[in-house]
């Protein structure tokens, strides 16, 4: 299923991509297939790494009380990498970048985390000192059933992840869903990963790639049937 044409360019996007992005729910594998897209891309790996979080934890324990840090510390975080990358892309031969991070993640997770008051707080926050305007040039936004979602994280997500309820990994789910069919800022593939697994088949790596060097429309989707 394709979208329609992105102004009549025959050549795939992921031939022209300098800045492309893998984007989705804990437990759908964003990083582990960054990494491999930026190997086997010759690509630089910009990977979020959330446990440097200092907060992360403490919220995983106690969403209500450690949202609001937890969120403010990701958004500087967010003001650092999206500053380099976008100095790092200035030059015209530069090395392109694979991430594992959307910059408008941020305020997914700050409605879905803090209450009024707080995400009021975030907001102002945001407009006084805006993220750096950087839109990729692809993004590959990985779903998941929730019920797939979890069993991944309770297998090999990280110590801090692990600790994360049920409940949360649906509602976080269903918001990462809305926020991929809506997002518009440049071309999207959009992988069902149900029955996919970039971290132990190469073959399932390969296809995926197969089908991205097709890809020549601004929403496209890949979903390999189990």
């Amino acid at each position: 299923m394709t979208g329609s044409p992105l102004n009549g360019s025959p050549k795939p996007l992921l031939a022209q991509a300098r800045h492309i992005v893998v984007e989705g729910p804990i437990g759908a594998g964003k990083t582990t297939l960054a990494r491999r897209l930026a190997a086997h891309l010759q690509a630089r790996p910009l990977i979020e790494d959330p446990d440097a979080n200092p907060f992360l934890g403490r919220f995983y324990q106690d969403r209500h009380r450690y949202a609001l840090p937890t969120q403010l510390h990701f958004l500087l975080k967010r003001h650092e990498q999206l500053a380099a990358l976008q100095e790092h892309l200035l030059p015209a031969e530069a090395t392109p970048v694979v991430c594992d991070f959307l910059a408008e993640k941020d305020a997914l997770f700050a409605r879905l985390n803090l209450d009024d008051d707080e995400l009021a707080l975030y907001q102002r926050i945001r407009q006084q000192a805006p993220l750096p305007e950087l839109a990729p040039d692809l993004v590959i936004f990985l779903q998941a059933a929730p019920e797939n979602l979890i069993a991944r994280v309770r297998r090999r997500a990280s110590a801090n992840e692990r600790t994360v309820d049920d409940t949360y990994l649906v509602r976080l789910a269903d918001a990462y869903s809305h926020f991929a069919y809506h997002y518009d800022a440049c071309p999207v593939m959009i992988v069902n990963s149900d029955n996919l697994n970039f971290a132990d088949r190469d073959d399932d790596f390969h296809l995926l790639l197969e089908r991205l060097a097709t890809q020549r429309s601004h929403r496209e989707f890949f979903n390999l049937g189990g």
